[in-house]
This record gives structure tokens, C-alpha cells and sequence, in this order.
């Protein structure tokens, strides 16, 4: 699942750079960093990645998800500093949600 994932927030990210004007590189792959040193995203900019994100989830895999939780925002390494970990954060939130439905 995480792949299907990468696949899909690299997808979201493409179109959030053409719609809001997100300045992401044309090209984004699983080591990418999108937040922190170095990231291609500010606070604003990954706010609106996340919320696409989610609702790209939604419409794909018919579950909410809530990819900016306390859980996220606590963990020692922020599940935001990539395309990866935020696909592996991600896929456990659906899951996660697919236990609880």
C-alpha cells in the first residue's frame, strides 16, 4: 500500500502545483523532503498538502483519515519530512481506520 500511496501524494502534489501554485519540483520522488531542512514546502504549503492528501485517500480507499493529529505532531521523526514517510504514515492511518470501521 505504501507505493500506491507515494504514487498518489506525488499525484496530489501535481496538481496542488498547478492549482494553488505550490512551487514542487516536477520531479518528486520517495526521498524527497517536503517539510524541514530543506523541504520544498513552508507551513502553508504542506497544510494544503495534507488536506489534499486526505481527501485524495478518502476518494480512493473510502475512508477518513486525519494526517495532521497529535499523534503526527508527537512523534520524534514528523512523518511530513518526505514523500515516504509521509505515505508510510499514511498507510497506518488506513489501516488504522480500516480496524475501527
Amino acid at each position: 500500500m505504501t507505493n500506491e500511496l507515494i504514487a498518489l501524494i506525488i499525484k496530489v502534489a501535481g496538481e496542488l502545483n498547478d492549482q494553488e501554485e505550490i512551487e514542487l519540483s516536477d520531479r518528486l520522488e520517495p526521498n524527497t523532503r517536503l517539510f524541514g531542512r530543506d523541504g520544498l514546502l513552508d507551513s502553508m504549503g504542506l497544510v494544503a498538502l495534507v488536506i489534499a492528501v486526505e481527501q485524495a485517500i478518502e476518494e480512493k480507499y473510502s475512508v477518513i483519515v486525519a494526517l495532521a493529529d497529535e499523534r503526527a505532531l508527537s512523534q520524534a521523526k514528523s512523518p511530513y519530512r518526505t514523500v515516504a514517510s509521509l505515505a508510510d504514515y499514511a498507510a497506518q492511518q488506513v489501516e488504522r481506520s480500516r480496524v475501527n470501521a
